[in-house]
């Protein structure tokens, strides 16, 4: 059928979205009726529900009406849901045309209004509805059943995230995951090909086998990892991006240190589907469900209570005394009310988890005045991008209704770059962000470095203590937390609340109690097995803890028999032992692994699982390949050097050293019991036995 152009509607196109919009109200009301609410006569409307199921707009269903008579309902597709989303917005933009013209004839002035043709930049508040993705419950309930015989894509947890913040609003003005025309402009300029801000590539990406399986112009359906269909996406786009680009223009530099980008070349897939999306219902959550809020459901809120000022705090960390007055002075300053707003989905490797982190913010939240404050949960998949992450959250908020965010120093950073420098300035993100603040839409509240003023028992922003010689300031950094909480050493009550220390001391107890990981990576012949089974034995005489051993030839034989020695297989068993180690150490126990893990991409994969709930000490038992082929006692050396192997690790095929392991271990002319004493040692120093 014919497509409007971004500024105009023509009569037919203002029919047809009339159409579509009661076909997906009402899909079972009688024609009598949709052609009244249509405003259309019963002859024409058959003939646009003709037109409308030949472009594969809507689909036809027969039904038995109660009085026996066959009738007819009707279910938006997907492209139908897209198509009606799109006549929307330009017939927003048109009513808010012609309103804008009325108002100048009237009064001789402008409305005010911006004339913008976008539907996400119609909102003249923060408390008006944003759009949403989701068809209405019957049209879903016909899809899912569609559904169930399409092409399927088994969605990650980040793509999850993402998804769900599609179909809710959060990722407003899109429609769906970026097409490469898209994609390319977001990596190179900020913008999207029509110009609007977005600093983000949100993209759906795939491997090559099920790349080649799908076409342009085909729906797929999108699941849950427990297979439960979520949305469809009408594919428009699949393409293959320059990651070494995105990474450089979105994230600063090509640097596998930065999370983010080891997770682009590691982890995602290596073609890109983009297309518009059909929303059919959420992802479900099972935890802190009356936390959880869509970006509609906040902005009922605000407007429930008469807020119009509402400032959000951005946290993927624990809220200590620093903070909470930084919020009550940024709430003061921007005379506006306060959205606590944590990121509960996919934060830094490493991070404090989410159900603890909300634990502690539900402690403390008594402390803010309940009429000026509320707090929502983001369920957001951070990339740690820096100064665009800081735009990209400041868009989010205001789809969430907030007119105000707080920015803090080196905000969304991601820590140390290989050369061991801060990937980002500590105000690059705060000049970023007012750079574009006119476009994101609502108005930055710098980030104060709260210190504590000891004579004046009160916090006080660094920068503006006068007396700074004459008092005493006590601070405490993230690092010096995590050491006082790693080794049980008391956290004063000045710097955080008893009922928040209590929480984080729940979850992470010292380290001589919890449960870590010895991964010990090597050549064949290098001697990892041996010394593992040594530690073993002296962490068993020790006890307090329960110690399991995961070889290489014992996980190949109980967990990974059906696997060969390809590079897909190998990374497949390194992520399973990382796996069950990191089951292991989240519930205290010790796991001493002991492959050869020839990989870096892999190792660090498995640091990630395991960091999550405890320590992750890698051992490189760096004996040389001359060395391990002399040992050779089952022969394998010789066999590959005949050929007679293939894909053999340092010979036919490569090693990456550890570049910074905990620890380094040569066996040569060294005795068996001298290399574990080392470990144990190690394992000591790092506080994970008791000296």
């Amino acid at each position: 059928m014919a497509r409007a152009s971004e500024t105009d509607m023509t009569e037919g196109d203002e029919t047809l979205f009339r159409m579509l919009r009661q076909l997906d109200l009402a899909p079972a009301a009688t024609q009598r009726a949709i052609a009244a609410a249509v405003g259309v006569s019963l002859g024409r409307l058959n003939t646009l529900l003709r037109a409308a199921t030949e472009a594969g707009l809507i689909k036809v269903d027969t039904r038995q009406g109660p009085d026996r008579r066959q009738r007819f309902s009707y279910v938006l597709t997907p492209r139908g849901a897209s198509e009606k989303n799109r006549l929307t917005d330009i017939f927003l933009a048109r009513k808010l045309a012609e309103y804008d013209a009325l108002h100048e004839e009237l009064t001789g002035t402008n409305s005010g209004l911006a004339p913008l043709k976008f539907r996400a930049k119609l909102m003249n508040t923060n408390l008006s509805p944003i759009p949403e993705l989701y068809v209405s419950y019957e049209s879903a309930q016909k899809l899912k059943t569609e559904a169930a015989d399409l092409v399927s894509w088994d969605l990650t947890p980040r793509q999850i995230c993402d998804l769900e913040l599609l179909m809710n609003g959060g990722f407003n003005p899109l429609k769906g995951f970026l097409g490469k025309e898209d994609y390319e402009s977001v990596v190179e300029t900020m913008r999207l090909a029509d110009g609007q801000l977005w600093p983000m590539p949100i993209t759906l990406d795939v491997n090559e086998a099920f790349a080649k399986g799908v076409e342009e112009g085909q729906d797929i359906a999108l699941r849950d990892q427990e297979g439960v269909i979520l949305a469809i996406l009408s594919i428009t786009s699949k393409y293959t991006p320059n990651k070494a680009r995105e990474a450089e223009m979105v994230f600063g530099a090509d640097d596998l240190a930065h999370p983010a980008v080891n997770y682009l070349h590691n982890t995602a897939g290596d073609i890109y589907l983009g297309g518009a999306i059909t929303g059919i219902q959420p992802p479900m959550h099972y935890d802190f469900r009356a936390r959880r809020d869509t970006p509609n459901e906040l902005r009922a809120y605000f407007r429930k209570m008469g807020w119009r000022r509402v400032v959000a705090f951005q946290t993927r960390n624990p809220l200590h005394r620093a903070h909470q007055e930084l919020t009550f002075r940024a709430a003061r300053e921007a005379q506006a009310n306060l959205l606590i707003h944590p990121v509960v989905g996919m934060t830094k490797p490493g991070d404090v988890d989410h159900f603890t982190r909300v634990r502690c913010y539900e402690a403390v939240l008594d402390k803010y005045q309940p009429s000026t404050t509320t707090m929502s949960l983001l369920n957001l998949a951070m990339r740690m991008a820096g100064p665009r992450e800081a735009v990209w959250h400041g868009i989010i908020r205001r789809n969430h209704g907030c007119t105000h965010m707080i920015v803090g120093r080196d905000h969304a950073g991601p820590g140390k770059n290989s050369a061991g420098e801060d990937f980002y300035g500590p105000y690059d993100a705060q000049e970023l962000f007012r750079a574009h603040q006119d476009d994101i839409g609502i108005e930055m509240v710098d980030f104060k470095h709260m210190v504590y003023v000891q004579e004046r028992a009160q916090y006080e922003p660094n920068d503006e203590i006068a007396d700074r010689d004459s008092v005493t300031i006590l601070n405490i950094s993230g690092t010096e937390l995590r050491r006082r909480l790693r080794e049980g050493l008391e956290i004063p009550e000045w710097f955080s609340f008893p009922e928040v220390v209590t929480e984080l001391r729940r979850t992470s107890p010292p380290r001589s109690k919890q449960g870590f990981t010895v991964f010990f990576t090597g050549l064949s012949g290098s001697g990892k097995s041996t010394i593992a089974n040594a530690i073993m034995v002296k962490l068993m005489e020790m006890g307090g803890r329960p110690v399991t051993l995961l070889d290489g030839d014992i996980v190949r034989k109980h967990l990974s028999s059906e696997l060969t020695f390809s590079k897909e297989h190998r990374d497949i068993n390194i992520r399973r032992i990382g796996y069950v180690a990191s089951e292991i150490t989240k519930n205290g126990g010790i796991a001493i692994c002991a492959p050869i893990a020839p990989y870096t991409a892999t190792r660090r994969a498995a640091r990630e699982m395991i960091e999550d709930y405890g320590a992750f000490v890698e051992v490189h038992v760096a004996t040389s390949l001359e060395e391990c082929e002399r040992r050779d006692r089952k022969g394998l050396y010789k066999l590959a050097r005949e050929g007679k192997i293939k894909e053999f690790t340092g010979i036919s095929d490569p090693y990456e050293e550890p570049a910074s392991p905990e620890l380094r271990v040569d066996t040569e002319g060294a005795e068996v019991d001298s290399c574990a004493q080392q470990v144990l040692l190690k394992l000591e120093a790092m506080g994970l036995i008791s000296g």
